[in-house]
């Protein structure tokens, strides 16, 4: 199957896992780019990129190493073709996901689509299943996909490799918001949907590795929390008529929710070193 695709994977010292995400993509039967950028790593992860030996792989590689916003912005750039799927060096795209996803965006009038999602531990072994898209299954307008991330948040949406949206519309909004790193995909997600509609697959389309090595394993919740609080503000303020004032209070009481059940854990652990 020829297709209109570029799927980008921005991959930093990525050698436990890129050979395997690969291998994901490279089963499909589909001839799509399959655009590597790796950033400046210090293992091997340029030499498993570059050792697939598929004619549908490029390779680039950053001199330094870029904040992971410039990185993605970079290979999205990079890309040829009109539809984009951003998939992390860690993540799975499960098979027939392309195929199908590519379908649906043959109708002009859908900006971006996404599915539903696993969750794999460090060895791939899986931990849940059929995640993510709560009320945003079918044809949804932009207002309604903006008001599930802002009041769900991103992890109930979903990860970045679950979606498929079009460089043109990536380059309407004026890409990435890099300062938003934690939301900066679903950010990104809202933003595109307003050049169509967004569909939400009822199918598992990838799985999201949860590890002690993946961004957000190594970010402070207080980080993600601080990210979430300006993305909420943030694209109220630049498109209100995606997002309400009771949307951004319902989102930033979740976000106070997390902060309380937080400083619960803490002190119940001081108690029980102290006993």
């Amino acid at each position: 199957m020829n297709s209109r695709l570029t799927v980008c994977v921005p991959a930093y010292d990525a050698e436990r896992t890129l050979g395997v995400t690969l291998r994901a993509l490279l089963v499909e039967d589909v001839d799509f780019e399959l655009l590597i950028l790796d950033n400046a790593s210090a293992d091997r992860t340029g030499e498993i990129a570059r050792s697939t030996g598929d004619p549908r792989v490029r390779v680039l590689r950053n001199e330094s190493v870029l904040p992971i916003g410039a990185n993605w912005d970079r290979v999205i750039r990079a890309a040829s073709r009109e539809l984009v799927k951003v998939v992390c060096a860690d993540d799975i795209l499960r098979p027939g996901a392309l195929t199908e996803q590519i379908e649906l965006m043959a109708d002009p009038s859908v900006a971006i689509c996404a599915g539903r999602f696993d969750v794999i531990d460090e060895n791939g072994d899986l931990l849940e299943t059929d995640l993510g898209l709560p009320g945003l299954l079918g044809r949804r307008t932009p207002r309604e996909l903006a008001k599930v991330i802002v009041r769900r948040g991103p992890a109930e949406f979903g990860p970045t490799a679950a979606a498929m949206f079009r460089l043109a519309d990536y380059q309407r909004v004026g890409g990435l918001r890099p300062d938003l790193v934690f939301p900066m995909d679903v950010d990104l997600f809202a933003r595109v949907a307003t050049g169509g509609h967004f569909v939400g697959m009822d199918r598992i389309v990838a799985a999201w590795r949860n590890s002690s090595f993946n961004l957000c394993s190594r970010t402070t919740t207080r980080s993600k929390l601080t990210d979430m609080y300006r993305f909420h503000h943030r694209i109220a303020t630049d498109y209100p008529e995606l997002v309400t004032r009771a949307d951004v209070f319902t989102g930033d009481l979740r976000l106070v929710g997390q902060i309380m059940e937080r400083v619960r854990v803490r002190t119940l652990g001081a108690v029980g070193r102290g006993a």
